[in-house]
């Protein structure tokens, strides 16, 4: 099965910037599944799936906030 780009978008979050791909998957029978790569950093990533983009791009607008703060919060109580 193969994934073929279908939008690419960028997520902003307190001053970062996030690239979002999207990707459009054909499953075996026949059925399409959509999946969103949020890039964080080098070699760190996040990958939602849904049966839409716009569900998606919801998706990605809660969770990557969420999760980027989550971190930042994280990082803090471990420094401490």
């Amino acid at each position: 099965m193969f994934r073929t780009l279908v939008k690419t978008d960028a997520l902003a979050v307190a001053d970062q910037t996030y690239s979002v791909r999207y990707f459009e998957l054909r499953t075996l029978r026949g059925g399409r599944r959509y999946s969103a790569e949020i890039l964080l950093g080098p070699d760190d990533r996040i990958i939602l799936d849904d049966d839409s983009v716009s569900n998606l791009e919801t998706r990605t607008t809660r969770l990557v906030p969420a999760t980027v703060y989550s971190r930042m919060l994280a990082g803090r109580a471990t420094a401490a």
